[in-house]
């Protein structure tokens, strides 16, 4: 059975969590910020991160002498968290 809004949104999430691991490893890189492909994944990536970053900084866990940014981590698990609630259910309904 076709299902093509299952797929596309199984495709979203993959897409979604390379995006985010391509911005992790190359934050620790050393480069220009001023390249179109960096500035491209960071107006794509900093919509989802920002809100999940503001959380943790008014958290105990966070504040402002914290050195590690963990909200990448954060969202990497509510991400599969949402895709293995929302496929699943996609694919029951026939989508």
């Amino acid at each position: 059975m076709n299902q093509p809004l299952s797929s596309a949104v199984s495709i979203f999430f993959i897409v979604l969590y390379v995006m985010l691991f391509a911005r992790i490893i190359l934050s620790w890189l050393p480069i220009n910020r001023n390249n179109k492909f960096l500035e491209l994944l960071f107006a794509l990536t900093e919509p989802v991160l920002a809100p999940v970053r503001t959380l943790v900084s008014r958290s105990p866990l966070g504040g402002p002498g914290m050195v590690l940014d963990f909200s990448p981590l954060i969202v990497f698990v509510l991400l599969r968290l949402a895709y293995r609630i929302i496929v699943p259910l996609l694919q029951s309904l026939g989508l």
